[in-house]
């Protein structure tokens, strides 16, 4: 489940770009996307399309966060889940800047996108209208996925007093992954998480499952019962800042070709009926797309494929990479010098506005003077 918000930004877009874009909270500046623009010059190339709009309004951008549930999306899908929003809602008629954000318990995507129209030169209008499509996408998109959306009627197992008192916050469990949440941060290992948990008026079950009862609560909740960030092996890495959010195996049916899963030596198999028939299930689909594939590329025998296989060399990565640093430094001189060209326009269009305003200012007496004669 994916929760959003949309705020404008009036000023300092810079700054609110560099925010987004930091290292720390990006993987090192991997998990950045942008369409119409490049991120590092994100901020002039915005001011360059709202000069050109007549009636840009007070906002410079706006700023959609779509925050993940803990533990329920990887880094990579978050960030695809994302770059499918901001193109379907902003229709590749804004440039954008899309991060996604891993430094916290939840894995969170910021977008951030022109004011104005790069093709119309219209601004953006940021109503109710427009948040419901950007919410109602969003849903759409974390069904595709695969990934929850709680809805009146057609949740998925939760009963709809349980998904009201959660969306109005009452519910136990939304209060107990709140706190857990909240408390984190400041614990230096599992066992001052629990402190803490006690501090915070919780009482504590550390059987076989470590359990949670609120004050006035009747029954204790498991922590590994609020999903997969809960469990204790995944709280103690939260608390080392080692979790990473691993996504569904029957989610990686969406992808492409993918190996074929050696059932009699898989463990899970062995102590999973239910894993073994969808290891089954799953190596029928992959070998028919394997089939269809082979057939699509005229491939009928092994030579073939081993010949396809050595002929298709990729790149030399070294040469590339040259080769993108090489236009990236040419790319930045030319952004240096819009700027420079950019501020000496605006220089002079003030001396003109000046001179204009003299020359006003001196024909205005010989006119007075005429209206006199």
């Amino acid at each position: 489940m994916a929760v959003t918000k949309i705020h404008p930004v009036k000023t300092t877009l810079n700054k609110a770009i560099d925010y987004i874009c930091n290292p720390d909270k990006t993987d090192n500046q991997i998990l950045i996307s942008s369409y119409g623009c490049s991120y590092q010059t994100a901020d002039i190339e915005f001011g360059f399309t709202l000069s050109k709009a007549r009636d840009k309004g007070d906002n410079l951008g706006h700023h959609l966060i779509q925050s993940f549930a803990p533990g329920e999306v990887s880094y990579e899908e978050a960030h695809r889940i994302g770059k499918e929003l901001a193109d379907k809602v902003l229709g590749g008629r804004y440039e954008y800047v899309l991060t996604t954000h891993i430094d916290k318990g939840h894995i969170h995507n910021h977008i951030i996108f022109c004011a104005v129209d790069f093709t119309t030169h219209r601004k953006y209008v940021s109503n109710k209208k427009s948040y419901y499509q950007i919410r109602n996408e969003s849903d759409r998109l974390c069904k595709e996925h695969g990934l929850s959306v709680v809805t009146p009627g057609q949740d998925k197992g939760k009963k709809y007093a349980e998904w009201d008192a959660e969306r109005r916050g009452t519910s136990w469990k939304a209060k107990l992954k709140a706190l857990i949440d909240d408390t984190i941060p400041k614990a230096k290992d599992f066992d001052d998480f629990l402190r803490l948990m006690e501090a915070a008026g919780y009482e504590i079950n550390r059987g076989k499952f470590v359990s949670f009862r609120a004050p006035g609560q009747e029954r204790f909740t498991r922590s590994k019962t609020l999903g997969e960030a809960y469990t204790v092996e995944a709280i103690t890495e939260r608390i080392a800042g080692t979790y990473r959010a691993k996504p569904k195996a029957l989610r990686q049916e969406k992808a492409g070709i993918s190996m074929l899963i050696d059932i009699q030596n898989s463990i899970k198999a062995a102590e999973s009926k239910g894993y073994e028939q969808w290891a089954k299930i799953h190596n029928l689909k992959q070998a028919a797309k394997t089939l269809n594939f082979l057939t699509e590329h005229d491939i009928s025998e092994y030579e073939q494929l081993q010949a396809a296989r050595n002929g298709g060399k990729l790149p030399d990565f070294k040469k590339l990479h040259t080769e993108y640093k090489e236009l990236t430094e040419k790319k930045d001189k030319l952004y240096q010098e819009y700027g420079k060209l950019k501020k000496k326009v605006k220089q002079y269009d003030t001396i003109k506005q000046d001179v204009d305003t003299i020359l006003r200012q001196a024909r205005q007496p010989e006119k007075e003077h005429k209206k006199e004669r």
